[in-house]
């Protein structure tokens, strides 16, 4: 039996057995019952990363300004505000009925303080306090920042979802240092924490906040700006590590949705008239990372030869498979396919013809010397281990000397991290995934850095990816963010510090009388039962 008959034979008895989590009492409320991809175990979203904390930071905080779905700044938590002086002085007021989870008021010094911590792990928010001369409460609606210089991105720094969340929290949690983390869930958002009905690996409970005080204005409900509606009382996340257990759930009617659907579980889900399927809007961009610290992948006429022979069609076929090709695009440069920082500037050097005589004599050419390629390969991470394989193979057709390390997905995270030669340990090939939000624009792209050893894994150098980087911060407006951001691409294609594999778009999948699901991020407070 192949893998994916023994797992959907699996999905269809499952329903059987005692699922974990489902202890959940019946409180006669409305309940979504939610599958999320991973278990909770961080909680603060300004100390983590982490996809799963920052899914349920959306529901516990709210931010000073939400995005649209053209992902532009809007008012959220902010009634107004004013630039003055060429943009050097901003006053942001705080709107009416803001109010804490433990009752206390919403303040300007709490903004000031959650802001200062998040801004000491957030590299948008770094980016803005460098251009920060000060930042205070001026009155208790009313936050002032005096600007050094001008940050035209002021107000999408401050409506930052993911990466670090830009989420406000009371003082007393903000003033936690920047190293630890908050553990008590204090938000003003529209859902609560419920803490005593937390169960780490099994389940996570929130409940309606009365207190919350929607947008009024007309703003219709888009991704994380306009009024913030919740329609149901209690959101419960069910934690089912077993795929396969969780979408015999979904058929059954025990859980409402589950956040991540394999690629073996789309058929059977597709053929069933009670789940319809919800395509992410953000897609994970897979990378082939270079160690550019060592030959031979330190010379970058090597990795412009390797980009020329890269097929995305190929790597995306052999990562997702070749039935849904809805949910990825092999047309994909450094910035998610569709957003607004999206161009075609230079994608002829990943969608042309592919010569791979021509790439073999451009690295020989380039003085390849013969040197051992250690290529990581998470056997354990299915769409990294096919990424691998299909470079071993394109590797040696290129003529490189390719060692394939196989390891298990926290190894090869760790190993990565190892800037010794490749043969005293250390690596020349890996591959991850740049994630959602994080694909939109150079903020909080890790792949783009070229600043050396302080960058992400692998360390590339590219003083003119750094230069333009800065000034995509400092651009005036929407079309020179767009200009700057070809200039950056193009300059990827040169420089190569990655190679992007193709966006690869996660699918929910719900029951069907759930309606208005955010496709952006798993957000709970648009999401209703008809």
């Amino acid at each position: 039996m192949d893998r994916r008959s023994f797992l959907l034979a699996s999905s269809a008895s499952a329903a059987a057995w005692a699922l974990p989590g489902m202890s959940f009492a019946q409180s006669g409320k409305l309940a979504f019952r939610w599958v999320p991809q991973a278990d909770l175990t961080l909680l603060d979203p300004v100390f983590t990363t982490a996809a799963v904390t920052q899914v349920h930071g959306q529901l516990v905080f709210d931010t000073l300004y939400g995005l649209d779905n053209d992902y532009q700044p809007s008012p959220q938590m902010v009634a107004n505000h004013v630039s003055e002086n060429d943009g050097l002085l901003w006053k942001i007021t705080l709107r009416d009925g803001l109010v804490f989870h433990d009752g206390s008021p919403v303040r300007a010094q709490d903004a000031v303080a959650s802001i200062l911590r998040w801004s000491k792990k957030d590299l948008m928010g770094k980016s803005l306090m460098q251009s920060t001369e000060s930042l205070t409460a001026l009155d208790d609606k009313t936050i002032q920042f005096k600007l050094k210089k001008p940050f035209p991105l002021i107000l999408n720094a401050l409506g930052r979802q993911s990466g670090n969340m830009a989420c406000i929290m009371p003082e007393r949690l903000a003033q936690t240092p920047e190293t630890e983390v908050v553990k008590e869930m204090v938000g003003s958002g529209p859902f609560k924490f419920v803490a005593e009905k937390w169960m780490s690996g099994s389940r996570v409970v929130y409940e309606k906040f009365a207190g919350y005080v929607p947008r009024a204005d007309d703003h219709k409900p888009e991704f994380t700006a306009g009024p913030k509606l919740a329609h149901v009382d209690e959101v419960r996340w069910h934690i089912i590590p077993d795929r396969a257990t969780a979408i015999a759930a979904l058929q059954a009617g025990e859980v409402d949705g589950v956040e991540m659907v394999d690629n073996d579980f789309l058929p059977v889900l597709t053929s069933d008239p009670s789940i319809h399927l919800v395509k992410r809007s953000l897609p994970t961009i897979g990378v082939m990372r270079f160690n550019h610290l060592h030959a031979p992948f330190n010379n970058p006429a090597i990795r412009r030869a390797v980009l020329s022979a890269v097929n995305q069609t190929e790597y995306m076929t052999a990562m997702n498979g070749a039935d849904f090709p809805e949910y990825w695009s092999d047309k994909c440069g450094v910035f998610v396919p569709g957003s607004p920082m999206d161009s075609d500037a230079g994608m002829e050097k990943l969608t042309g013809k592919r010569d791979i005589d021509a790439a073999r004599e451009a690295i020989k050419a380039a003085g390849y010397n013969g040197e051992k390629v250690v290529l990581l390969d998470p056997v354990d991470f299915p769409t990294w281990h096919a990424a691998a394989l299909v470079t071993a193979d394109l590797f040696k057709r290129l003529g490189f000397n390719v060692d394939v390390q196989t390891m298990d997905w926290g190894t090869a995270v760790q190993r990565r991290n190892n800037q010794d030669a490749p043969a005293a340990g250390g690596w020349s090939v890996a591959f991850t995934g740049n994630t959602g939000p994080n694909n939109l624009d150079p903020a909080g792209h890790l792949a783009l850095r070229g600043n050396g050893k302080q960058a992400w894994f692998g360390w590339p150098t590219s003083e003119r990816i750094e230069k333009l980087r800065l000034d995509w911060f400092n651009a005036p407006d929407l079309e020179t963010q767009k200009k700057i951001c070809r200039e950056i691409q193009l300059q990827v294609f040169e420089d190569v510090p990655y190679i992007p594999l193709g966006a690869t778009y996660p699918v929910s999948a719900l029951r069907k009388e759930w309606k208005d699901f955010q496709p952006q991020m798993s957000l709970f407070y648009t999401v209703r039962k008809d």
